[in-house]
């Protein structure tokens, strides 16, 4: 299968009490990282630089496709607890304008600075066999480098075949409802989720494990959500994915075997809420 994935991969500063730390990041790192066990990935992404290790690191997970810029996107994250966290921009890289040649088993549309505009969305609603979008990136606008939620006209996203959003963003989504998209996930970081399949609501509970940082969670959640999806039913790719992104959050990587993540979903809930 051919994946793409869709957005700036970035320089995370984080820092953590008197401990700071540079490593690679973004939506789009995440995501791809997690493709990568499911299909060949293409990375089309934007930056000017990176460290070589960082590069290499990148070209194991898939194709590079880069838009030249002149900047990196950077951002400095200051953690207060395993999951929660502050935001800041320090840089950001130019825009991403238009999808390389040719169609996609799965489109994965992860933009974290507002490098992604709706047009190029509906480009990906052509080419894609399946499209997955994470809002964040569309809803972030900045004052002084401090992240700011703005509201959306998100209708550009009815057809998508999955939405994922954290449960904070969801309110600043207009015109869009859950059945506008074939699936909405809502997480709410340890706590349960909602998640719309097709008509039908559902509550999820994440696997707990034991969780130094919740870094890429909802990108490797969404991103191998997608995955299963490409192969699998609803809730069986819900599950799924429950537990591959417990996985990762537990090791920091996905130096994990199917067999594990199969195992370790039995653990995993899903509860049809009626109505």
């Amino acid at each position: 299968m051919r994946c793409l994935v869709v957005g700036h991969v970035v320089r995370d500063v984080i820092r953590k009490g008197s401990k700071v730390e540079e490593r690679l990041g973004g939506g789009a790192y995440y995501s791809a990282l997690a493709l990568s066990r499911f299909c060949t990935v293409e990375i089309l992404t934007s930056f000017s630089s990176l460290p070589e290790e960082w590069m290499g690191e990148l070209e194991v997970i898939g194709k590079l496709r880069v838009v030249q810029s002149d900047s990196t996107t950077t951002y400095e994250l200051t953690y207060t607890s395993p999951s929660e966290r502050t935001l800041r921009l320090l840089e950001r890289a130019e825009g991403i304008g238009s999808l390389p040649p040719g169609n996609y088993d799965l489109i994965l549309i992860n933009p974290v600075a507002s490098e992604v505009s709706p047009r190029l969305v509906s480009e990906a609603l052509e080419r894609g066999k399946l499209v997955a979008l994470d809002v964040q990136g569309f809803l972030r606008t900045f004052r002084h480098g401090e992240v700011v939620l703005r509201e959306l006209d998100a209708s550009f996203l009815r057809g998508a075949g999955v939405l994922h959003a954290e449960r904070g963003e969801l309110e600043h989504l207009r015109n869009l409802s859950p059945g506008d998209v074939e699936s909405l996930l809502v997480t709410d970081g340890p706590r349960p989720g909602i998640a719309h399949h097709r008509g039908r609501a559902y509550r999820f509970h994440p696997v707990e494990v034991e969780v130094e940082e919740s870094t890429g969670a909802g990108d490797v959640f969404l991103a191998s959500f997608s995955g299963f999806y490409l192969q699998c039913p609803f809730v069986q790719s819900l599950k799924r994915a429950l537990a591959f992104t417990a996985l990762f959050l537990e090791r920091r990587s996905i130096d994990f075997s199917m067999e594990d993540v199969g195992r370790l979903s039995l653990e995993a809930k899903v509860e049809h809420i009626k109505g």
